[in-house]
């Protein structure tokens, strides 16, 4: 294959990803939960997936990507908080592959990425509310952060043989459980 070839292959891919992250977020949207503000994160699936079956440019650039929907959509604060979890949570995962390789199991990921967008988030949230005593709501997020870690890694989990039999993963690594 030429390198064009190769090159609108890989643009191709980032666009179903970077369509699939935004159903993902929309259908999140719609999931009620008891605390407002917090959600599952599924479009997270979708960028710990391009990490590590596509590349790390590809992840931050879908988790920028990502921040310019939701400023679009939503707003100023939704996409300053968008992209500061999505890029703090890609940033994250990237460490932990790069020290741990393949020993870093996808739930470690998940809830190392779900901790860090909650961190990124809380960040700006700090700078834009400077008054906002986030303190007390850490611990929600903490917990709703590893709740949401387990469950997303689980999803792509189930999805990773899937994805498999459609040909999206070439050279796929397996993470351990």
């Amino acid at each position: 294959m030429t390198n064009g070839g190769r090159l609108a292959r890989r643009v191709a891919l980032d666009g179903m990803l970077f369509a699939l992250a935004v159903v993902m977020s929309v259908v999140d949207g719609m999931i009620p939960t008891p605390v407002p503000g917090v959600r599952l994160g599924l479009s997270n699936i979708a960028v710990m997936y391009t990490l590590l079956f596509v590349g790390r440019r590809d992840a931050l650039t879908l988790a920028a990507l990502k921040g310019l929907f939701a400023f679009v959509t939503r707003g100023a604060i939704a996409g300053a908080l968008s992209l500061s979890g999505g890029l703090l949570s890609v940033l994250v995962m990237t460490l932990l592959t790069a020290v741990f390789g393949e020993r870093v199991s996808y739930i470690m990921l998940s809830v190392a990425g779900a901790l860090a967008h909650n961190a990124g988030q809380m960040i700006v949230v700090k700078f834009v509310y400077s008054s906002l005593a986030l303190s007390a709501f850490a611990p929600v997020l903490a917990i709703s952060g590893i709740a949401a870690g387990v469950v997303t890694a689980a999803i792509l989990r189930a999805f990773l043989p899937i994805a498999k039999r459609f040909g999206g993963i070439s050279g796929a690594k397996d993470f351990p459980e």
